[in-house]
């Protein structure tokens, strides 16, 4: 069954107010880490011993390095998942508004427009040719004013 325009907007619009809705968010995972702090004295330096930990850590991608944040308490912990649960809502959020979108663009008329708020009822722009137009500008460059 395909969907009415006014019943797409009235979703976008809904999907758009969760989204607003949204709290403290952050990309990233909860990872325990085992380690071995190397004294030979230690009892971790036996080879059926798991180790130390695990300490648990935030993980995330910040541009195209790995970021590692220590999560010292368990409320620490608990605040990170929250964040992290809100950002795949927002992820979750994000797919569906352009699903959405998709099928409004599929199905809106090709003569309609939609207005956005900032364009009901505002004045038109005047038509005199206003100084350093983009076709100005690309003379310009052209002849290296």
């Amino acid at each position: 069954m395909t969907e009415s325009l006014s019943a797409l907007e009235s979703q976008r619009a809904q999907l758009l107010r969760a989204l607003a809705s949204l709290k403290d968010m952050r990309p990233g995972s909860v990872v325990g880490a085992v380690f071995r702090c190397g004294k030979p004295s230690c009892h971790c330096a036996r080879a059926e011993d798991p180790g130390h930990g695990p300490n648990l850590r935030l993980t995330y991608k910040w541009r195209g390095k790995t970021v590692t944040e220590a999560l010292p308490t368990p409320a620490a912990v608990q605040k990170a998942e929250r964040e992290i649960a809100e950002f795949r809502e927002y992820q979750r959020l994000g797919r569906e508004l352009v699903e959405v979108n998709e099928k409004i663009c599929r199905l809106r008329p090709v003569g309609e427009q939609p207005l956005r708020e900032q364009e009901k009822g505002r004045p038109t722009r005047s038509s005199k040719k206003s100084h350093g137009s983009k076709h100005d500008i690309v003379n310009c460059v052209r002849k290296q004013c």
